[in-house]
Order: C-alpha cells, then sequence, then structure tokens
C-alpha cells in the first residue's frame, strides 16, 4: 500500500505495484519501469498506469504516453469486469511498447532536467493536467483549458455539441461516439463541415482532462419492462462511467440520459466522484422556461429568478419559491388573482406543458449549465442532485433542487425554500419510487 496524491491534492492509501516489464524493440531487450495503482472500485474500473523512469531515462510522448508518463491503452479504454485483468493488461502494454518504446536514454546534459520531471512524477499525479502550473522563464503561469467530453453521438450529443460550440465557453469539445461502425448521420456532418475545437473520437483517452463530462447515451436494447430498459442502461454505464473518471478525475459528470434521476444516482456510485461533481440536467430546461413565463408572458416581474421546478423530471414535478410573497403584474390575463403564487404556478405550468422537449433545446440547456461551471458564474440552477437530508428524506436519491453551480459543480443547495405541504408531499413521494426502483438494480 502506498500513498496516491490525485490533482485536487487529495491523498488516498491504494494498492501500488512497481515493477519492470520486459519489451523487445529493434532487437534489443529492455526492461520497461511502471507503476499500477489499483483503485477502491477495482476491478470494475482500471488501474492508473504510470511509467517509472529512472534518472537516465527520458519519455516518448507517444499515443499511449503523455508527457507526464501517464499511460493510456485500448485495454484501459475497455476494461470491463470480469474479462479485463491485470494480466490482459501487462500482455498488451508489452505489445504496444514493442511498437512505440515510451522511453529512451538521457545524455548526461539533459539529466539534470530529467529530474525536474522527476520530482513531479514522485508526487504522484501522473496527469497531463492543463489547468497545471507550468514553468516559463522561471516564473509559474497558469493555464486555463477548458475542455467538454460529450458521450453519445446521437441527436441531443449533437445538439449539445453545437450549442456549446455556439456558448464560445470551451476551449475544446470532443464528441465521444460509442456506436459501431464508421461516422454516419450527424457525426460524418460534423467531420464534413469541420467546427473549429470540436473533435470527434471512439477512444475514451480524447476525453482525458475534460473539465465537464456530459453523458448522453441510452440503450437501445430489446427490454420489456421499465425495469429492464433502466438495467440495461445500468450495464452500458458500467463500461462507461469508470472509464470517464479514470481520465478525468477531476471533472464535473453531467447525465442526461433516462430516467436522469436514477442514471445520475449509478454514475455517482460507479464514479465514486464526492456528490457535488455529479450532477443531472434535472428540471433546468423546465425551470427556464418556467421563469420565462412568469416574467414575460404574465409580466409578473418579481418572482421570476425566485420560482423553479424541482422534483422528478416529468409529470411529478412541482413548482416552488423562494421565501419571498411579493408579486407584481402588470398583466393578469389567465391570472384570477395576482398576489396568489399558487394561482401564478398554476397559469405558469399550463403554458409550459404544451411545450415538449426536444433534442436542441435540452442541448441549449446542457450548454447552459456547463457555462455556470467553467465560468464559475454561481448561478443558481434547479439540476438533479442528492436529495437526502433535505424534505425530511433519507435515501441516497437525485432529486432537482435549486443549486448554486461552479467550477467544482454543486456549492450549494438552496434552503430551505418556502416549503409547501403538497410539493413536499411529492418530492418525498418520488424519492420513495425511485428508491424502490434503486433497490432493484444491479449495479
Amino acid at each position: 500500500m502506498d500513498t496516491y496524491t490525485f490533482k485536487d491534492g487529495s491523498l488516498k492509501d491504494l494498492l501500488n505495484f512497481s515493477g519492470t516489464i520486459p519489451v523487445k524493440y529493434q532487437g534489443n531487450s529492455y526492461n520497461i519501469p511502471i507503476h499500477l495503482w489499483i483503485l477502491d472500485s477495482h476491478p470494475f474500473a482500471p488501474p492508473i498506469c504510470l511509467l517509472k523512469p529512472t534518472v537516465n531515462m527520458g519519455i516518448s510522448v507517444g499515443k499511449h504516453v503523455d508527457a507526464h508518463g501517464r499511460i493510456y491503452l485500448p485495454y484501459l479504454q475497455n476494461w470491463s469486469h470480469p474479462k479485463s485483468i491485470i494480466i490482459g493488461l501487462i500482455k498488451e502494454m508489452i505489445e504496444k511498447f514493442e511498437e512505440e518504446l515510451p522511453l529512451y536514454s538521457l545524455s548526461p546534459s539533459n539529466e539534470a532536467g530529467q529530474l525536474q520531471l522527476l520530482s513531479y512524477i514522485t508526487k504522484i499525479i501522473g496527469e497531463t493536467d492543463v489547468d497545471s502550473k507550468t514553468i516559463v522563464g522561471g516564473q509559474k503561469k497558469d493555464i486555463a483549458f477548458n475542455k467538454v467530453t460529450v458521450i453519445g453521438a446521437g441527436d441531443l450529443g449533437i445538439a449539445c455539441v453545437l450549442a456549446i460550440a455556439a456558448k464560445g465557453t470551451a476551449d475544446q469539445v470532443v464528441l465521444l461516439d460509442l456506436s459501431e461502425g464508421k461516422a454516419k448521420g450527424g457525426t460524418m456532418d460534423l467531420d464534413i463541415f469541420a467546427l473549429p475545437n470540436v473533435e470527434i473520437s471512439k477512444d475514451f483517452s480524447a476525453s482525458a482532462d475534460s473539465k465537464v463530462v456530459v453523458v448522453t447515451v441510452n440503450s437501445l436494447g430489446n427490454a420489456q419492462s421499465y425495469l429492464d430498459v433502466i438495467q440495461s442502461n445500468v450495464d452500458l454505464f458500467r463500461g462507461i462511467v469508470p472509464a470517464v473518471a479514470h481520465y478525468s478525475q477531476n471533472s464535473v459528470l453531467l447525465v442526461a440520459s433516462h430516467p436522469v434521476e436514477i442514471m445520475t444516482y449509478v454514475s455517482w456510485k460507479l464514479s465514486g466522484f464526492p456528490k457535488s461533481r455529479v450532477i443531472g440536467i434535472g428540471c433546468n430546461l423546465d425551470t427556464e422556461r418556467f421563469q420565462y413565463i412568469i416574467t414575460n408572458l404574465l409580466k409578473a416581474q418579481a418572482v421570476g429568478k425566485e420560482a423553479w421546478i424541482i422534483g422528478e423530471q416529468g409529470e411529478d414535478k412541482v413548482p416552488a419559491w423562494s421565501g419571498s410573497n411579493s408579486i407584481t403584474s402588470h398583466q393578469t390575463e389567465g391570472v384570477v388573482n395576482p398576489n396568489s403564487q399558487e394561482q401564478l404556478a398554476n397559469r405558469a405550468t399550463e403554458l409550459l406543458k404544451g411545450k415538449g422537449q426536444k433534442s436542441w433545446s435540452v442541448g441549449l440547456s446542457i450548454a447552459d449549465l456547463i457555462e455556470s461551471i467553467l465560468r464559475n458564474k454561481r448561478k443558481v440552477h434547479s439540476i438533479s442532485t442528492l436529495a437526502k437530508g433535505f424534505c425530511n428524506i433519507n435515501s441516497e436519491v437525485f432529486l432537482s433542487m435549486p443549486c448554486i453551480l461552479g467550477t467544482d459543480g454543486v456549492n450549494e443547495v438552496i434552503n430551505p425554500l418556502k416549503e409547501e405541504e403538497l410539493w413536499v408531499k411529492k418530492l418525498q413521494n418520488s424519492a420513495a419510487s425511485i428508491h424502490d426502483l434503486q433497490q432493484q438494480l444491479k449495479l
């Protein structure tokens, strides 16, 4: 056991294998020194793999190795218990390193520079951290790089890429296409009409060091029952989320797959991330529409930004208000009593019902969430977050709540709201039914 230091500075005692693997390259035999760090979620998650160069070795940055010695292999990207094992990983490592040797011998004049790199690697960060401080002319300089990965190349995934690119918040957007065969449909069009800073890949390593990872995929299996459909999605996520967590350990994981509350919970469990950095899109789109309707269509100026749609995405969502009771209405058409929040909410909810949610509208909503994260706007959004402890909910379920969103995900859940018995009861009922479904899943 040894102590591993993650990029955020947190420490954890992990099982560490340190040794060499034999590699034949151009007729010569080499012993390549490596570290394997075994995560708590092993064998469901792959180990963290690093080179361990000596003072007279330099790192050959290539397809499978980055500048800090982090090793990336297809075997790691496609890791799936129980077929994936450490022995299989080492075999592929040998095979890939025989194609492209990861280390080279340094001349004595280069050894001083190598000592500086080794000092860095000794800290066991092991990441290509584009947010890290680099040495420029003896000075430390911050390099900000906002990278977002969207997983899933369906209509929603492509809508997300276009909306994020249009916002201009991200420096790079990676679309991870997990479909079989060649790119087709929208991904082919993205290839044809190349957008600046947009990359399409089928390789999980392309997502490395993302600030935000958006998961839009849904299983297309032939499941019969609703529970089977969810289980099929869980099985799909089991092959995705650990890989995402592996390559972007400090990312915010944003879930847009259905049902969003349960799949956000599944992502939280599979990633090992803190609850603040695993969120679902929840009722953000409905809330933005709700606030717009109140302020711009019903002309009730005072409460537009103090009202949210919360709870479970779908028919059981409910309108909620802050503690303020003040409403100023300049247009009361369709509102019997302009001073009644309930009347106003009912009217706004009726107008909300006919809107529907198209991929492009959800994509715009997701781009808005990402902007709040990347720019640390600390804006309040109604998103799926761990609801345990709110409204007397005692189970680990995710529901939409008004959350202050920033660089590290959820900074704070807005509480207490002006709690109404009706919507509190609805939240509790949603939590109970979601928890019952979660208990039946095989995680």
